[in-house]
Protein backbone atom coordinates (compact mmCIF):
# COMPACT_ATOMS: atom_id res chain seq x y z
CA UNK A 1 0.00 0.00 0.00
CA UNK A 2 2.97 2.33 0.49
CA UNK A 3 4.11 2.17 -3.13
CA UNK A 4 0.78 3.41 -4.64
CA UNK A 5 0.74 6.17 -2.03
CA UNK A 6 4.21 7.26 -3.11
CA UNK A 7 3.15 7.27 -6.77
CA UNK A 8 0.09 9.37 -5.94
CA UNK A 9 2.23 11.74 -3.89
CA UNK A 10 4.75 12.09 -6.70
CA UNK A 11 1.95 12.77 -9.20
CA UNK A 12 0.45 15.71 -7.31
CA UNK A 13 3.43 18.06 -7.58
CA UNK A 14 3.92 17.77 -11.39
CA UNK A 15 0.18 18.25 -11.83
CA UNK A 16 0.29 21.44 -9.77
CA UNK A 17 3.30 22.60 -11.79
CA UNK A 18 1.59 22.16 -15.16
CA UNK A 19 -1.89 23.45 -14.31
CA UNK A 20 -2.67 26.93 -15.69
CA UNK A 21 -4.78 28.15 -12.76
CA UNK A 22 -2.09 29.51 -10.44
CA UNK A 23 -3.99 32.77 -10.34
CA UNK A 24 -7.52 33.51 -11.51
CA UNK A 25 -9.23 36.71 -12.65
CA UNK A 26 -12.97 36.98 -13.28
CA UNK A 27 -14.12 39.77 -15.58
CA UNK A 28 -17.91 39.95 -15.69
CA UNK A 29 -18.07 42.64 -18.36
CA UNK A 30 -21.32 44.38 -19.18
CA UNK A 31 -23.47 41.23 -19.04
CA UNK A 32 -23.23 37.52 -18.34
CA UNK A 33 -22.67 36.69 -22.01
CA UNK A 34 -19.34 38.52 -22.06
CA UNK A 35 -18.06 36.99 -18.80
CA UNK A 36 -14.40 36.04 -19.09
CA UNK A 37 -12.30 33.99 -16.68
CA UNK A 38 -8.56 34.45 -17.07
CA UNK A 39 -6.24 31.75 -15.77
CA UNK A 40 -2.51 32.34 -15.47
CA UNK A 41 0.03 29.62 -14.74
CA UNK A 42 3.76 29.09 -14.86
CA UNK A 43 3.78 27.82 -18.44
CA UNK A 44 0.63 29.15 -20.09
CA UNK A 45 -2.21 31.67 -19.83
CA UNK A 46 -5.74 30.55 -20.58
CA UNK A 47 -9.01 32.37 -21.21
CA UNK A 48 -12.36 30.80 -20.57
CA UNK A 49 -15.41 32.54 -22.05
CA UNK A 50 -18.95 32.11 -20.78
CA UNK A 51 -19.95 30.77 -24.20
CA UNK A 52 -17.78 27.70 -23.58
CA UNK A 53 -14.79 28.71 -25.69
CA UNK A 54 -11.39 28.03 -24.16
CA UNK A 55 -8.04 29.23 -25.48
CA UNK A 56 -4.49 29.04 -24.10
CA UNK A 57 -1.21 30.77 -24.92
CA UNK A 58 2.17 29.34 -23.98
CA UNK A 59 4.75 31.51 -22.25
CA UNK A 60 7.83 31.09 -24.42
CA UNK A 61 9.91 33.98 -23.09
CA UNK A 62 11.44 33.28 -19.69
CA UNK A 63 13.05 36.71 -19.29
CA UNK A 64 9.68 38.44 -19.76
CA UNK A 65 8.27 36.73 -16.67
CA UNK A 66 8.31 38.34 -13.20
CA UNK A 67 11.02 37.21 -10.81
CA UNK A 68 8.64 35.19 -8.63
CA UNK A 69 7.37 33.24 -11.66
CA UNK A 70 10.92 32.49 -12.84
CA UNK A 71 11.87 31.28 -9.37
CA UNK A 72 8.66 29.24 -9.13
CA UNK A 73 9.43 27.53 -12.44
CA UNK A 74 12.94 26.53 -11.41
CA UNK A 75 11.95 25.48 -7.89
CA UNK A 76 8.97 23.39 -9.01
CA UNK A 77 11.04 21.58 -11.65
CA UNK A 78 13.67 20.83 -9.01
CA UNK A 79 10.97 19.61 -6.62
CA UNK A 80 9.54 17.26 -9.27
CA UNK A 81 13.00 15.79 -9.96
CA UNK A 82 13.74 15.33 -6.26
CA UNK A 83 10.37 13.68 -5.63
CA UNK A 84 10.98 11.25 -8.51
CA UNK A 85 14.42 10.37 -7.12
CA UNK A 86 12.88 10.00 -3.66
CA UNK A 87 10.26 7.57 -4.95
CA UNK A 88 12.94 5.39 -6.56
CA UNK A 89 15.30 5.35 -3.58
CA UNK A 90 12.58 4.88 -0.96
CA UNK A 91 11.14 1.98 -2.96
CA UNK A 92 14.54 0.30 -2.80
CA UNK A 93 14.65 0.94 0.96
CA UNK A 94 11.26 -0.61 1.70
CA UNK A 95 11.24 -3.91 3.56
CA UNK A 96 8.51 -5.28 1.29
CA UNK A 97 10.74 -5.06 -1.80
CA UNK A 98 13.55 -7.39 -2.75
CA UNK A 99 15.73 -4.60 -4.08
CA UNK A 100 18.67 -3.11 -2.23
CA UNK A 101 20.32 -6.23 -0.86
CA UNK A 102 21.20 -6.37 2.83
CA UNK A 103 19.25 -4.49 5.55
CA UNK A 104 22.04 -1.94 6.03
CA UNK A 105 21.87 -0.89 2.37
CA UNK A 106 18.09 -0.69 2.61
CA UNK A 107 18.36 1.62 5.62
CA UNK A 108 20.67 3.94 3.70
CA UNK A 109 18.33 3.94 0.70
CA UNK A 110 15.33 4.62 2.95
CA UNK A 111 17.10 7.55 4.59
CA UNK A 112 18.19 8.93 1.20
CA UNK A 113 14.59 8.75 -0.02
CA UNK A 114 13.41 10.62 3.05
CA UNK A 115 15.99 13.36 2.46
CA UNK A 116 14.86 13.66 -1.17
CA UNK A 117 11.23 13.99 -0.06
CA UNK A 118 12.15 16.66 2.48
CA UNK A 119 14.13 18.58 -0.13
CA UNK A 120 11.34 18.25 -2.70
CA UNK A 121 8.71 19.44 -0.24
CA UNK A 122 10.81 22.43 0.79
CA UNK A 123 11.58 23.27 -2.83
CA UNK A 124 7.89 23.10 -3.70
CA UNK A 125 6.61 24.94 -0.64
CA UNK A 126 8.80 28.04 -1.00
CA UNK A 127 7.64 29.09 -4.53
CA UNK A 128 3.97 28.39 -3.86
CA UNK A 129 3.98 30.49 -0.69
CA UNK A 130 5.96 33.25 -2.42
CA UNK A 131 3.56 33.19 -5.39
CA UNK A 132 0.55 33.37 -3.09
CA UNK A 133 2.13 36.29 -1.23
CA UNK A 134 2.61 38.20 -4.49
CA UNK A 135 -1.02 37.58 -5.51
CA UNK A 136 -2.36 38.79 -2.16
CA UNK A 137 -0.08 41.86 -2.18
CA UNK A 138 -1.25 42.74 -5.70
CA UNK A 139 -4.90 42.22 -4.70
CA UNK A 140 -4.60 44.53 -1.68
CA UNK A 141 -2.74 47.23 -3.61
CA UNK A 142 -5.16 50.13 -4.11
CA UNK A 143 -3.21 51.48 -7.08
CA UNK A 144 -3.85 48.34 -9.13
CA UNK A 145 -7.06 48.43 -11.20
CA UNK A 146 -9.75 45.95 -10.29
CA UNK A 147 -9.52 44.29 -13.70
CA UNK A 148 -5.83 43.42 -13.08
CA UNK A 149 -6.34 41.88 -9.66
CA UNK A 150 -6.16 38.11 -9.30
CA UNK A 151 -6.94 35.50 -6.68
CA UNK A 152 -5.00 32.31 -5.88
CA UNK A 153 -6.09 29.42 -8.06
CA UNK A 154 -6.45 25.72 -7.40
CA UNK A 155 -2.93 24.92 -8.60
CA UNK A 156 -1.41 26.96 -5.78
CA UNK A 157 -3.42 25.12 -3.14
CA UNK A 158 -2.59 21.77 -4.75
CA UNK A 159 1.10 22.71 -4.77
CA UNK A 160 1.05 23.70 -1.09
CA UNK A 161 -0.77 20.50 -0.07
CA UNK A 162 1.56 18.26 -2.08
CA UNK A 163 4.64 20.05 -0.70
CA UNK A 164 3.44 19.63 2.89
CA UNK A 165 2.71 15.94 2.26
CA UNK A 166 6.21 15.50 0.82
CA UNK A 167 7.76 17.10 3.91
CA UNK A 168 5.71 14.85 6.21
CA UNK A 169 6.63 11.77 4.16
CA UNK A 170 10.31 12.71 4.29
CA UNK A 171 10.18 13.09 8.06
CA UNK A 172 8.46 9.71 8.41
CA UNK A 173 11.02 7.97 6.24
CA UNK A 174 13.99 9.58 7.99
CA UNK A 175 12.73 8.89 11.52
CA UNK A 176 11.78 5.29 10.72
CA UNK A 177 15.24 4.63 9.28
CA UNK A 178 16.91 6.23 12.30
CA UNK A 179 14.80 4.07 14.63
CA UNK A 180 15.84 0.96 12.74
CA UNK A 181 19.48 2.01 12.92
CA UNK A 182 19.32 2.79 16.66
CA UNK A 183 17.59 -0.54 17.27
CA UNK A 184 20.40 -2.33 15.49
CA UNK A 185 22.94 -0.51 17.66
CA UNK A 186 21.08 -1.32 20.88
CA UNK A 187 20.64 -4.97 19.96
CA UNK A 188 23.71 -6.01 18.00
CA UNK A 189 23.91 -9.43 16.47
CA UNK A 190 25.21 -11.98 18.92
CA UNK A 191 28.34 -13.68 17.77
CA UNK A 192 28.71 -17.37 18.26
CA UNK A 193 31.30 -18.22 20.93
CA UNK A 194 34.56 -19.43 19.52
CA UNK A 195 35.71 -22.65 21.06
CA UNK A 196 39.29 -22.65 22.27
CA UNK A 197 39.42 -26.38 22.82
CA UNK A 198 41.88 -28.14 20.60
CA UNK A 199 40.55 -31.06 18.55
CA UNK A 200 41.58 -34.40 19.96
CA UNK A 201 44.02 -36.45 17.99
CA UNK A 202 42.19 -39.32 16.37
CA UNK A 203 45.18 -41.58 16.95
CA UNK A 204 45.29 -40.89 20.65
CA UNK A 205 43.19 -43.15 22.83
CA UNK A 206 42.61 -43.17 26.47
CA UNK A 207 44.64 -45.67 28.41
CA UNK A 208 41.48 -47.11 29.90
CA UNK A 209 40.58 -48.57 26.49
CA UNK A 210 43.48 -51.00 26.82
CA UNK A 211 43.45 -54.02 29.06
Amino acid sequence: SSFPSLLLLGFLLPRATLLPNWKVNMDAGSNIITTIERLEGLWMDCTWYSTGMFSCTLKYSVLALPSHEQAARAAMILACILSAVGICTSTVGMECTRLGGDPETKRHACFAGGVCFLSAGTSGLIPTVWYTKEIIANFLDLTVPQSNKHEPGGAVYLGIISAVLLVISGMIFCTSCLKKNSGALLHPCKQLPVSTAQPEDSSAYSMKDYV
